[in-house]
Formats: C-alpha cells, structure tokens, sequence
C-alpha cells in the first residue's frame, strides 16, 4: 500500500498503472501540450524532482480540469511531497469526476484515517468493498478505523477519569495509526504536562503547529513551556509565530512583551560579561528576577551569574554568600562550586576550595577549567600548610644569608625570654624565639631551596 512503501515509491507505483492517455482539455490547451506536461512530470517524479514534477501538473491540470487521472497524479506528487491535505482535494476532484475510482478512494480513505477522521475513512474504504469485495486493503484499513475508534474512546474516557500515564499509552496506538491527527497529540500533550514532563508535551504540541491551521493555541502553548524551561529565545520565536497568524491575539501579545522584555535583560546581562562590566552585569540581572521573580530558572540563572561576577569583582564575601545561596538552588551546578571555590582562594580557604573544586569535578569530569583549577588550589592548600619562614622573619623571598642573619639577629634579641617578667608572657616569648631561630636554620641551611609564593600561585 501507498502508507507501507513509502510516498515516492507508493507514487511511482500508481504511475506504472495510470499511464494511460489523456483526452484533450477543455480550455483551450491542445491534446500534445497536456501530454507533454505529463510526461514531463512524470519523469521528474522519478528523478525525485517533486517541485519541478508539481509545476508541470498543475499546467496539466488548467489544460483538462474534466480528467480524473491528472488530478489523482497531481494528488501523487502532493503525497510524495507530505503535502497529505493538499492532496485531499485532488482525490476528492478525481472521485466525483470518476465515483468507481477505487485507487482514489482508497488513498483518501488512507489519508483520513492517518487524520484520525475514523467515520469518513470507513465511508471510502466501505465504497471500495462495495465495488470490489475481495480488496484486502480495503478490509484491512476497515479494521484499524474500526480500532482507531475505539482507542479514541478510550484515550478520553481514562483522561477524564484523571488516569493520565494510561492515557499516554492508549495514544501512543492513536497516533501510531493515525500521526496526522492534532487532536490525538494536543490530548497526550496536555498528559505530559499534567505528568510534570513538558519536554515530551513539547514534542507532541509542536507537529501540530503544522496539522492544524491557524493553531495559535499550539504556539502559545509551545511558548509558555518554553518560557518556563527557560528557553527564552525558543519561546520568542513561537510567540512571534502566533502573531504573524493574528497580531491582534491578546494572550499571544502579553506574553510576547514579558518575554521579550526577560530575554533582552538577559542577553544584555551575558554582554556585559563580556565586557568585563560586572556590575553593570549585576545590576542587570537583579533587574530579570524582578521582571520574572516566578520562574525558578531564571531566579537560579541570576544568582549563579551574579556569583560569578562578585568573585570577578573580588568581593570575597559577598560572592560566597551568593555562591552558596546559588549552590543552594542548583546542587548540581559544576559552574557555581568552580566559582564559589575561587572566591574560597581569594579568602585563602584553600581547604574549601579543593573540596567545592572537587564536587565540580563529579559533575563536570571533562572540563579542563575544573582540572587545572582543583590542581591550583590543591597547591595552594600544601603551601599554606607548610610554616612561611620568609615571614617569620620579615624578609623577602630573594633574601640572601646575610639579610637573613641580621633580620633573625634583631627578632631574637626583641623576643628574648628574658625581655619578658610575667609568666605568660615569657612563656609566648620562649615559643616566638624557638620558632625564629628555626626560621634562621632552615633558610640559612645550605640544602634550602625556595619556592613558588602563595600570590603566584594564586594569579596562575
């Protein structure tokens, strides 16, 4: 059949058995140019040129408007095109030039009932039998319309009785046997969102954009789930598409203007970024929550951004406040625990950072930013571990021996115990001058070697 085989092999099937001469038209057209268009179209069918092979039969077409056969062949390209509705008429044209044309009602019959359109599909199938009794096609689409009924049935009895996932599985036969129907895919549409899954009932709603016509509602819809996903820009785009259908449809223009609004912030929030204008950046984003303050995605979105841009801005406390107000919302979020962990170094908690740069990694195993972030703060953290003795002492990194010396000479005689009469403060006194003279031996020991600073590290 046309529907097992496929449109363009279904349609040069019927054109092996429709080859037949066509009279000459009626306004005014000679018998040779209508050939001439049908073979043309005919071969261009078969070379799957289908625009081209469509051209020359609507020529055919205004050349004999009394010829059954060019309307069913013209009807045979618009299939082969998926252009099923375009085609209906066509068929409907070939039949009541020709009523016993049984290969023309069977092929609308097969495209009503792909349109779940179950009454009129059995009226062609059953016109078929009636002429020819022994049509095993015909018997065999009889039957799925006398099924696909039933199912419908079905499908809207559990949906109104709340039982939406059975809903689900009935349509999911429905639209097996009829996946040109809207009706069918709006049903199990609203089921995915009843179920709390909107990126299915995204995938129902939008072929239907296309079944039905003028189907803002779909668009609307689209829109919204969109919007609430925060799909921004997606929602824009089909919100658009609903006033092209009708600029002056209300529910489509208001949500037009929110969206619009949110997705300019937004997008103007991610170019200050990359200007480096952090606070301008700030500022714009505090202004999406209180034009979207509902949505949990776009609150999240804000929070994260706003985290990021503190710790660019090195306000190191309140960028951990925000980062962990951010983690709080999103868990997952590798992107907020890389930046929370930098503003944990910028406050020289390196243990925190490699345990937030750590998780980021469970997350976001293949980021490298993550890998040589973790690996920075990991030095970080040996480093503050190990006693600074350039610091005990007061002197530089690039200190030689004797500065060495005279600085360890001028910090022992300060912090000689003996300086010190109260008990405590003599006790104080003895651990500072045990920990300079071991500042002095280490570095003045001739195996020392010095090593990178906490800043360096830090600015890599």
């Amino acid at each position: 059949s046309f529907g097992q085989r496929g449109p363009l092999v279904g349609v040069l099937v019927w054109f092996q058995l429709l080859c037949v001469p066509v009279v000459a038209g009626v306004l005014g057209a000679t018998h040779a140019e209508i050939e001439h268009h049908l073979e043309m179209g005919r071969k261009l069918l078969a070379a799957g040129q289908l625009a081209e092979a469509l051209s020359h039969y609507h020529s055919a077409v205004d050349g004999d408007s009394k010829n059954y056969l060019t309307f069913y062949k013209r009807a045979a390209v618009f299939l082969a095109m998926g252009r099923s509705k375009s085609a209906l008429p066509d068929l409907s044209r070939a039949i009541q030039l020709k009523p016993d044309f049984l290969a023309a009602r069977l092929q609308r019959g097969n495209i009503l009932l792909k349109q779940g359109l179950t009454q009129e599909a059995r009226d062609d199938f059953q016109a078929v039998l009636q002429r020819s009794p022994d049509h095993e096609e015909a018997r065999e689409q009889l039957v799925r319309a006398t099924e696909l009924e039933e199912l419908q049935e079905e499908a809207h009895a559990t949906y109104h009785r709340g039982d939406y996932s059975t809903t689900v599985n009935v349509l999911e036969r429905v639209i097996e046997i009829s996946p040109w129907d809207p009706e069918s895919r709006e049903l199990r549409a609203d089921c995915y969102i009843r179920m709390g899954d909107p990126r299915k009932a995204i995938q129902d709603l939008t072929p239907t954009t296309r079944l039905r016509n003028d189907n803002r509602a779909a668009f609307l819809k689209l829109g919204r789930l969109h919007y609430d996903l925060g799909e921004h820009h997606e929602s824009l785009s089909h919100v658009r598409e609903c006033l092209r259908l009708d600029q002056d449809d209300k529910e489509c223009f208001s949500l037009y203007k929110q969206v619009k609004k949110l997705s300019k912030q937004l997008d103007s929030a991610e170019e200050l970024i990359q200007e480096e204008r952090y606070q301008d950046a700030i500022d714009k984003y505090e202004s999406a929550t209180k034009t979207e303050p509902s949505v949990q995605f776009y609150t999240n979105l804000a929070t994260e951004r706003i985290c990021f841009c503190l710790v660019k801005l090195k306000r190191v406390v309140e960028a951990i406040d925000t980062c962990s107000e951010a983690h709080q919302r999103d868990p997952h979020n590798a992107n907020i625990l890389r930046d929370r962990a930098e503003a944990y170094i910028l406050n020289q908690d390196y243990e925190k950072a490699v345990e937030d740069y750590q998780e980021a990694r469970e997350f976001n195993s293949d980021s490298i930013e993550i890998k040589e972030g973790l690996e920075r703060a990991q030095k970080l953290l040996k480093i503050s571990r190990k006693r600074d003795y350039y610091k005990i002492l007061g002197v530089s990194r690039v200190a030689n021996k004797q500065e060495i010396i005279k600085a360890y000479r001028k910090l022992a005689q300060q912090w000689h115990p003996d300086n010190f009469q109260v008990e405590s403060e003599k006790k104080e006194a003895e651990k500072k001058f045990i920990e300079i003279a071991s500042a002095k031996e280490v570095l003045t020991n001739p195996g020392h070697t010095t090593h990178f600073g906490l800043n360096k590290i830090q600015n890599f």
